[in-house]
């Protein structure tokens, strides 16, 4: 049985180390804030009561979470060119990563609005607020509490998914190990090594998604 190359294996962990911190976690980020945004804005169409808004709002999210994201980022990737808009490699996985998280991500927010008392809404209007004033300052923040723990196991999963991106030429954690694999061909070793530094980012963001949560929790009443 061949005994690993520890030194090709301490040789390697800075490059991929240093794959997640340029490319996957920055990805990582900017596509899960953009994609916030675009679920928060889904969700209130959903809410909608004109049925044209909630019917694209729903087919948005039925396109989303009915196709792989793989195919998805093919699409932006591969498929917007042959129609005449080429995006490099780095939007292009922004754009893919962002749309499928406001779709997933839009569910979320839409049941923890719906989580909050109806109650909540007329303590808004007694108190001569508008709709939107109460859905800003009443509503959305009691359902941001209930959201959190869903919306990190979402951005947990993205972290991972953005390996996906080195399939579109996109310089990361997992495109870094396969440089060094190919190079070498050691590649169980790299990608194992691959998978124990992806591993350690989700223990990190989990710790400090308990965390997170333990602290929300203060302020809930039981």
């Amino acid at each position: 049985m061949p005994t690993p190359n520890w030194d090709l294996f301490w040789r390697s962990l800075w490059p991929i180390v240093q794959g997640a911190i340029v490319g996957t976690i920055p990805l990582a980020i900017v596509s899960f804030a953009i994609g916030l945004v675009i679920a928060l804005v889904v969700a209130l169409m959903r809410l909608s009561k004109v049925r044209i808004v909630s019917s694209i709002a729903r087919f948005f999210v039925s396109v989303v979470r009915g196709t792989p994201l793989l195919v998805q980022l093919f699409v932006i990737f591969y498929g917007l060119p042959s129609i005449g808009l080429l995006i490099s490699p780095w939007p292009s996985a922004v754009i893919a990563f962002s749309l499928n998280v406001g779709g997933y991500a839009s569910e979320v927010i839409r049941a923890a609005i719906l989580a909050v008392p109806r109650g909540q809404w007329e303590a808004g209007q007694m108190i001569g607020m508008s709709h939107r004033q109460t859905l800003a300052r009443i509503i959305l923040p009691q359902a941001a509490r209930v959201s959190v723990p869903p919306l990190s196991n979402t951005f947990i999963s993205l972290v991972k998914d953005t390996s996906l991106a080195s399939l579109i030429l996109v310089t990361e954690l997992f495109a870094q190990a396969q440089k060094v694999a190919a190079f070498s061909g050691e590649f169980m070793l790299l990608y194992l090594e691959a998978a124990l530094v992806y591993w350690i980012i989700c223990l990190v963001l989990s710790t400090a998604q308990s965390r997170v949560e333990r602290r929300l929790d203060r302020y809930v009443v039981h």
